[in-house]
């Protein structure tokens, strides 16, 4: 048996590898990421805190408030600031806001055994408290996208006096016959400690072949119609390529959080049903009193609209607004659209920010 463990372990830590080859080739070819100058503010086991400085010329529209990004944890964080013309971190520093990303680092050690109560409300407050004793007194938003934003949506469950907003990009967070294309992977696939046993953290290339699994049309069949239809335009054919340069960096999951999103969250649907544990609390979608904005595709399949939808409409805040996606030509990725599609910088993006601009106008008028 542990011959047999050893060598799929080999097996997926070789595709990682080749991956990364592919990866490294599409770089020399100029298709690397392009991302925005940072400085690492703080580093702790299992995060790293990165600030972008605001250029000179932006806007002092934002100036009291901070934009803080959460990333999902399965690939590198850089999809949110890949190249200048797609980059929503360019497009918060240009309004003003200072922005920070919190980037997870590969689990080491004792770090396999993080879950969500590390993920989910552990880390990001030991980085919020590092950008209030910086920014005292500012107006703080969570940014997310995926499964980052069941981390900062526990977050925000926990902590809701802490935050000025929430936003939720395309965040699965109803489950049942809301579950998706990865509803029958969930439903018939092994027991997550199976797979935990094998891998301490699991790795990039289980985590991409379970999503293959699961939708081959989203993660294959797209993918190459989407080239097909980038090819009349050397913008969106650039910004194809480099979503699929991305997808070619795999992070690992540490073993407890991918026991806990499989279990927890996808087959139980805990945070739904108001039975999700974190650190000794219980949390439910009405726990969600920061002012929420959540964003869906009608078309996606594997975070369909009800999953999305139903927590919003369930979550406690009075104030919360929901807006659709329709999708872009150049993504890749359908999944991704949100945060690099031309349509989705052009329409999306301005009206999130014309929300932060209300919140804070709310928040202002009522001190």
């Amino acid at each position: 048996m542990q011959a047999l463990s050893d060598g799929i372990r080999y097996c997926f830590e070789s595709l990682d590898d080749a991956r990364r080859r592919r990866g490294a080739a599409m770089d020399y070819l100029g298709y690397g990421p392009h991302e925005s100058p940072y400085q690492a503010v703080l580093t702790t086991a299992g995060a790293r805190l990165r600030r972008y400085d605001r250029p000179a010329r932006a806007s002092a529209q934002g100036a009291e408030r901070v934009a803080v990004i959460v990333p999902a944890p399965i690939k590198r964080p850089y999809i949110w600031d890949m190249a200048p013309e797609c980059s929503v971190v360019q497009r918060l520093l240009r309004q003003g806001m200072q922005t920070y990303l919190i980037e997870w680092t590969d689990p080491q050690g004792d770090e396999n055994r993080y879950g969500l109560d590390e993920y989910g409300d552990a880390l990001i407050g030991q980085c919020l408290d590092a950008i209030d004793a910086a920014h005292p007194d500012q107006e703080i938003f969570l940014l997310s996208h995926s499964l980052g934003g069941i981390f900062a949506a526990i977050h925000a469950a926990l902590h809701p006096k802490r935050l000025a907003g929430l936003v939720l990009i395309e965040a699965p967070l109803h489950f049942e016959e809301a579950t998706g294309s990865f509803g029958p992977l969930v439903a018939f696939g092994p027991p997550a400690d199976k797979v935990t046993r094998v891998f301490n953290r699991v790795p990039g290339s289980v985590l991409n072949l379970a999503s293959v699994v699961a939708s081959p049309s989203t993660f294959n069949m797209e993918r190459y119609a989407d080239f097909v239809a980038s090819l009349g335009s050397p913008q969106s054919i650039r910004s194809h390529l480099l979503v699929e340069r991305w997808t070619l960096d795999e992070a690992p999951m540490s073993g407890r959080l991918f026991e806990q999103v499989v279990e927890r969250l996808y087959r139980e649907n805990a945070f739904m049903r108001g039975s999700l544990a974190v650190n000794g609390e219980l949390l439910s979608p009405q726990r969600i009193r920061t002012p929420l904005l959540s964003v869906y595709d009608p078309h996606s399949v594997i975070i369909p609209p009800a999953s999305v939808i139903a927590f919003h409409e369930a979550s406690g805040t009075a104030n919360k607004r929901l807006l659709a996606y329709d999708g872009d030509t150049g993504i890749g990725l359908a999944h991704v659209g949100a945060l690099v599609g031309k349509n989705a910088h052009s329409r999306l993006w301005p009206q999130i920010h014309a929300w932060i601009d209300e919140v804070c106008g709310t928040r202002t008028a009522t001190l």
